[in-house]
C-alpha cells in the first residue's frame, strides 16, 4: 500500500484509525506478493519489475468498480467478498487482451474509517488478487465525513497486466465459421444491480428471505423447486447471500485454456468479458467490425437469480441477455475444430462450458450480434 493508506486529513478524519487499518491488512497484502514486486508498504507508489523472458512486453491496464452491488453488501453487513468482485471486473478485462494480471491497486472510500471494516474489504480484494494471480501492490483509503454517511463505502480498482506483443489478443484474428465457447458465470457478477435492487424493493422482498421463498414469490412454486434442484448449493441460502455471490475470476483459466490450445496446435483467437450491456454489448468486441456473432441461447442455462429478477421486472429473455451476463461471464473465439478441446480444457479446470455459437459475416446476420430463433 502507498503511504496514503494512512489517510491523513482534517475535518474529523481519524489518522490513527488509518494507521491501524494498515496494520490489520498487512498480512492480506503480503499473501499476494509476486517475485516481481519491489518494496513493501509505506512508499509513495508501488513498483513492479517486468517478469523475465519478455522480448517486447506490452503493459495492459484496466480500471473499474463494483457499482451498486456495494449497497447489497452494506445492507447485509457482509464485506468479505465484494473485493473479489472488484478484482474480477478489472482482471477479467485485462486477460481479454491475452495479458497476465501482474499488479492491482485499490481505492476504498468510506464515510467513517473503521479499521476492521477496511481490513475486511481489503482482505476480499487480496483474495481476488490471489485468484487472479496478481499482486496487491498499492492502495488508498479515503475517509469522507460529511460527504458520505458513516457506514457508506465505495470501491475502485486498477489492474496492470503484461503480454508479449506478438501474443496480444485484439479481436482481429476471428474468422467466419469460428466457434464461440461460453464459460459459465457464477451468477449476476457485478452488473445490473440497480435493476435488481429496484425489483426486490418494488416487491417487498427482504434480503434475509430464504432464497427458495424468493424464487417461489417471483416464479411460482414449481419453477422454484426445479431451479433449486439444479442449483443445490443455493438451497438454504438467503436472497441476499445469493445476490452477493462473488464474480467469477477467469484470468488464470483463460490463460491456461490458451496454453492448452497452443499445445494442441491450435489457438485462442479472442475473448470477451461479458459485463454491462450483456451478450449483445460485449461478444462483438471479440470480433472484427465486419463479423458478427450468432448465439443459440437454448444451449446453456440461465442462473436462477436472473430468472427471478426478469420475472419481477417483467423483462423478456432478449432484454435479460442485454442486461445481464445470462449465465456466460466470458466467451472465447476459437477455430471450429478446436471448440471441443476448448470446452474440455475449461471443464478440466472445474468450469462449465458450452459451444454457444459461431462467427458469421455481419452482413449475413444484418447485425454484429444475432440469436437463433427458439
Amino acid at each position: 500500500m502507498t503511504a496514503s493508506r494512512a489517510a491523513y486529513s482534517r475535518a474529523g478524519v481519524d489518522v490513527g484509525a488509518g494507521e491501524r487499518a494498515v496494520e490489520l491488512l498487512r498480512a492480506s497484502v503480503a499473501a499476494t506478493r509476486r517475485p516481481e514486486v519491489l518494496g513493501g508498504l509505506g512508499g509513495f507508489g508501488s513498483a513492479v519489475a517486468i517478469p523475465e523472458g519478455y522480448r517486447q512486453p506490452v503493459i495492459v491496464s484496466s480500471t473499474d468498480g463494483v457499482g451498486t452491488k456495494t449497497a447489497i453488501a452494506a445492507a447485509m453487513g457482509r464485506l468479505d467478498t465484494i473485493g473479489i468482485d472488484l478484482v474480477a471486473m478489472c482482471a477479467d478485462d485485462v486477460v481479454c487482451t491475452g495479458a497476465e494480471p501482474l499488479a492491482f491497486l485499490d481505492y476504498v472510500a468510506v464515510g467513517r474509517l473503521e479499521p476492521e471494516r477496511v481490513a475486511t474489504l481489503v482482505a476480499g480484494i487480496a483474495e481476488g488478487c490471489r485468484l487472479a494471480g496478481a499482486a496487491l501492490t498499492g492502495g488508498e483509503t479515503a475517509e469522507h465525513p460529511g460527504l458520505m454517511a458513516p457506514d457508506d463505502f465505495d470501491l475502485a480498482g486498477f489492474c496492470t497486466g503484461i503480454v508479449e506483443r506478438s501474443r496480444m489478443l485484439d479481436g482481429s484474428a476471428a474468422r467466419p465459421g469460428d466457434a464461440i465457447v461460453g464459460l459459465a458465470s457464477s451468477g449476476l457478477h457485478s452488473n445490473g444491480y440497480s435493476l435488481v435492487r429496484a425489483a426486490i424493493a418494488e416487491h417487498g422482498l427482504s434480503l434475509d428471505l430464504p432464497y427458495g421463498d424468493a424464487l417461489a414469490r417471483g416464479l411460482g412454486d414449481a419453477a422454484a423447486a426445479d431451479l433449486l434442484a439444479s442449483e443445490p448449493a443455493r438451497d438454504g441460502a438467503t436472497l441476499g447471500e445469493v445476490l452477493l455471490t462473488p464474480t467469477r475470476i477467469y484470468a488464470r483459466d483463460v490463460l491456461a485454456i490458451r496454453q492448452g490450445l497452443d499445445a494442441a496446435g491450435t489457438e485462442l483467437r479472442s475473448a470477451a468479458h461479458v459485463t454491462g450491456g450483456g451478450l449483445p454489448g460485449n461478444v462483438p468486441r471479440a470480433l472484427p467490425d465486419a463479423l458478427g456473432a450468432r448465439l443459440d441461447p437454448a444451449v446453456w442455462p440461465v442462473p436462477s437469480e436472473m430468472r427471478l429478477v426478469a420475472a419481477l421486472s417483467a423483462i423478456d429473455d432478449a432484454e435479460l441477455r442485454a442486461t445481464f451476463n445470462a449465465g456466460l461471464g466470458m466467451v472465447l473465439v476459437v477455430p471450429s475444430d478446436a471448440a471441443a478441446a476448448a470446452v474440455d480444457l475449461a471443464r478440466a479446470r472445474g468450469l462449465d462450458a458450452w459451444v454457444v455459437g459461431e462467427v458469421r459475416p455481419a452482413a449475413e446476420l444484418q447485425a454484429r450480434y444475432a440469436e437463433l430463433a427458439g
